[in-house]
């Protein structure tokens, strides 16, 4: 064999162990460090270092959703309920009966006004003939002026009988209407708290309906935020109970702070057209207010939050703390945060492998 074949032959060799001693340098350098965090107790971790970005200026606030159209139906006229139509948590329509109260008397009240008018108005026409024959008689000196001012007189009090007679009808009427109870626009009975055959009095509660299809929401912000606020700002805000948060308009800002506590009332509008959010529910969230400002923050990917709270874990001096923080909402991907300093160490990856002061092998992610 000449000298170069063996020079060809020898390169296989050369390239496979050249491999092998490149994995076993590979091996033993992870057998090494493994061995190293198995003796010091570390937990390889990846951190994330706090940064000051520009937010939009962002104002907290809390508050009830309330329905915009909330109306409590009291009962008018005293009356034995006779009959009940719906139950809570009905659909109504504007106009759709509730409840009616006994109507027997209030319907013969109502006949018999009615025959009163009739009567009324047939004496005032009969009076009307008399007052224009007796003022023709008078012109051609066939009665007495004295009989003429008489016939004049009656017709005048006839017709003022006709419209007493019209106010009594209308005040039947109106009772009979009283006693029927009725939705005063599309909504939701939210309560009942009338049963047929019991007696109702002026002013007792029987009904709440509500219309969830617009709410709103009170908040009192601090007074110094009146330079930043004005009606069209948009809100975002979060419900116990629903993952996602729900967007608010500001519609109306008080013309002065209160002043029992200095704050400066508001009202949200909140649309809800699937009426999947309920009056009553607490609500808590921020404005988005014009201009920037810089704050420490941190990627919203590596938080986990319960409502404005969150806990992370800061890596300092190779050891992990426990650190509860305020957030703010997320704005392009960061959320700002309030009780770390710019520059900490907060574990991203790894945080359900540690616990407070659990020994770190952190190294800075991407």
């Amino acid at each position: 064999m000449n000298r170069r074949a063996i020079i060809y032959a020898g390169i296989p060799v050369l390239v496979i162990a050249g491999a092998a001693a490149w994995h076993r340098s590979g091996r033993n350098k992870e057998l090494a460090k493994q061995a190293v965090l198995k003796r010091e107790g570390a937990v390889a971790v990846t951190t994330v270092a706090v940064e000051e970005r520009p937010f939009r200026a962002a104002i907290p606030f809390t508050g009830t959703l309330l329905a915009v159209n909330r109306a409590e139906l009291k009962a008018e006229v005293a009356g034995r309920v006779t009959r009940v139509t719906v139950h809570e948590g009905d659909r109504v329509a504007k106009g759709t009966l509730l409840s009616a109260q006994d109507e027997e008397d209030l319907l013969l009240a109502v006949q018999a006004a009615e025959a009163q008018l009739v009567q009324a108005q047939a004496q005032a026409q009969q009076a009307r003939r008399d007052n224009e024959r007796a003022q023709m008689l008078l012109e051609k000196r066939s009665i007495t002026r004295q009989a003429a001012q008489q016939a004049e007189t009656f017709f005048n009090a006839s017709a003022a009988g006709v419209r007493a007679a019209e106010s009594n009808l209308g005040l039947a009427q109106s009772r009979l209407h009283k006693a029927r109870i009725t939705a005063p626009f599309d909504g939701e009975v939210a309560a009942r708290a009338v049963q047929p055959g019991e007696m109702l009095a002026p002013g007792q509660p029987a009904f709440v309906v509500v219309d969830n299809r617009r709410l709103e929401i009170q908040a009192d912000l601090p007074a110094e935020s009146v330079a930043l606020v004005k009606v069209g700002l948009r809100a975002s805000f979060r419900v116990a109970g629903f993952d996602k948060p729900f967007q608010a308009t500001l519609t109306q800002v008080s013309p002065s702070v209160l002043a029992e506590g200095r704050t400066l009332r508001v009202r949200l509008e909140v649309p809800n057209p699937d009426g999947r959010l309920k009056g009553g529910l607490f609500a808590e969230g921020e404005f988005q207010a014009e201009g920037f400002q810089k704050r420490n923050a941190l990627p919203a990917s590596i938080l986990t939050t319960l409502g404005r709270d969150a806990e992370v874990f800061v890596a300092e001096s190779g050891v992990a703390r426990k650190r509860r923080i305020v957030v703010g909402a997320e704005q392009e991907g960061w959320r700002p945060v309030e009780g770390l300093a710019k520059g900490a160490e907060v574990v991203a990856q790894g945080r359900d492998q540690i616990a407070e002061g659990t020994r770190l092998l952190a190294a800075r992610g991407k």
